[in-house]
């Protein structure tokens, strides 16, 4: 036997139960070019708020960082300037019985200034060069 077309049609009008049971969303359409260029440019302006933010607690963090190295930097040259001075203090001890007090006391002021000149005249001469980098950019 054959079915019948008349049995298996649909009916032309929907009553309230089918409607309620159709989905209400439309199909997607596709974004215009004006949509996508304000979805681009929402999408950069969240990047570098982003990127900004990240970019500050680095910055806090180097920063708490430098200030606890610089403490203990200012510390070790502290201890290291104290360790100096009772070297000194120890050769002008040590070479009193051999030139007296005070001959003992020039040789090492004399050797400790030498140094100071020969150091000053390096410092100078490399200070000189960063000078020479900046000379010539006249334009």
């Amino acid at each position: 036997m054959l079915d019948d077309p008349a049995q298996n049609a649909q009916p032309d009008t929907l009553d309230d139960a089918s409607l309620r049971d159709m989905p209400n969303e439309l199909p997607p359409e596709d974004p215009s070019l004006a949509e996508d260029i304000s979805a681009l440019l929402e999408d950069g302006r969240t990047y570098v708020e982003a990127e900004l933010a990240f970019q500050k607690t680095r910055a806090r963090f180097v920063g708490d960082k430098a200030k606890a190295g610089i403490v203990y930097g200012v510390a070790a040259l502290a201890f290291l300037h104290l360790a100096l001075v009772g070297l000194v203090v120890g050769l002008v001890f040590a070479l009193a019985p051999y030139l007296t007090a005070f001959g003992a006391t020039a040789a090492v002021v004399v050797v400790l200034l030498l140094g100071c000149v020969i150091f000053g005249k390096m410092a100078a001469a490399k200070f000189g060069r960063i000078g020479e980098a900046f000379t010539g950019d006249e334009r």
